[in-house]
């Protein structure tokens, strides 16, 4: 694969938006703590819309813990321009037909690809049947996970929708750091698992 300063393509393309009419984005979100920064950055920009759409929580309480906390984020979070929360379906026999047969996959490897590529897709979707301007993912602020395997996907989700992706690696510029500040400022719940029972099942092993 090759390399790309996926912080470097964000900032060439938030250099060329208009300033009179902000675009739309949608931003996929897999929990409040990690979109935090993403938002406050982002909404300086975009009017964004954050799209939860995460079948890998394995637990609804987990589920709706996580929605709580995103909306009321969002609700309390001044932002440039306006911020909207849409909710996903909540489907998790989705995402298990998806992973069948891998689930002993470390972490990071196919089981996690499949689950990206379910969640951009989806985002990718919906982005388009809701006309908006662009679609991203709050995932690449992890330091866990891999800027340059979601950036594939996400413009792989693109090219088969007409949906337009947005670059990022919103680990860069502190990002995640600025994530766990605003996590600490506001009260986030901060999870220390992805979501799913497999990756929360090796989480116990430790």
């Amino acid at each position: 694969m090759e390399h790309r300063n996926y912080q470097k393509e964000l900032d060439k393309i938030l250099s060329g938006l208009g300033q009179e009419t902000a675009p739309t984005l949608l931003l996929h979100a897999c929990c409040a703590p990690c979109s935090s920064y993403c938002i406050e950055y982002l909404s300086q920009y975009f009017e964004i819309t954050v799209f939860f759409y995460n079948p890998n929580l394995d637990e609804e309480e987990e589920y709706r813990r996580r929605v709580g906390e995103e909306i009321r984020f969002i609700k309390s979070f001044r932002t440039k321009h306006p911020v909207h929360f849409l909710e996903g379906t909540y489907e998790p026999g989705r995402y298990l037909e998806r992973v069948e047969g891998l689930e002993e996959e470390p972490e990071g490897g196919k089981r996690c690809l499949k689950c990206f590529e379910l969640r951009l897709y989806e985002s990718a979707l919906k982005a388009r049947e809701l006309g908006l301007d662009y679609f991203t993912t709050s995932l690449t602020i992890s330091p866990l996970k891999n800027a340059a395997v979601l950036n594939s996907i996400g413009e792989a989700c693109a090219e088969k929708t007409g949906a337009r992706f947005l670059p990022s690696d919103f680990k860069k510029k502190n990002g995640f750091l600025r994530s766990t500040q605003l996590s600490k400022e506001y009260g986030l719940y901060r999870q220390d698992y992805c979501g799913c029972s497999f990756s929360k099942r090796n989480k116990e092993k430790v």
